[in-house]
Order: structure tokens, then sequence, then C-alpha cells
């Protein structure tokens, strides 16, 4: 899985917005994010699988391994249907 070309994460404010700066021009929909959301998405620009990305949760928050790696499928899952996701 690898996030779209064009699709980047900016902070405005103290909330995250995923913008489309030169990808898919169909693309009209604003996503914004929360902290953890954030880092999920970073994780996977990094390059990073799922479950490192569940690690990399773990590390950050008090939260189990499984209750974090569901919450990453669950979001790849909501990129994928958004379109930002291949």
């Amino acid at each position: 899985m690898k996030i779209k070309d064009g699709f980047v994460l900016r902070q405005v404010a103290s909330s995250y917005v995923v913008m489309n700066i030169g990808g898919e021009l169909s693309f009209n929909k604003m996503i914004t994010l929360n902290e953890s959301g954030a880092l999920i998405w970073n994780a996977l620009a990094d390059g990073l699988s799922a479950e490192e990305a569940a690690k990399r949760i773990t590390s950050e928050y008090e939260v189990s391994y499984e209750v974090a790696l569901n919450d990453v499928n669950s979001f790849i899952e909501k990129m994928k249907e958004a379109g930002v996701i291949e």
C-alpha cells in the first residue's frame, strides 16, 4: 500500500489536513485528521507496513498492539475508499 502521488499532509492550527497538490484532479474532498491519524499517515508515508505503524502507535499512546492494529487497518480502509491510498 502506498499514498498516491500528489497527496500530502499539512498541519493547520491544531488540525491536520490531507491535500492534493498535483495528483488526481478529480479529488474534491477535504480530509481532516486528528493527531493519531496524522501519526498513522506519516508512518505510511515513511513506507511502514500496517503492523509497523501499529507498533509506532503503541510507542506514542497507551493502547494495546491489537487495538492499534485494528485502528491502523480501519484508517487504511477509509483512505482507500477516499482514493488517496493505492
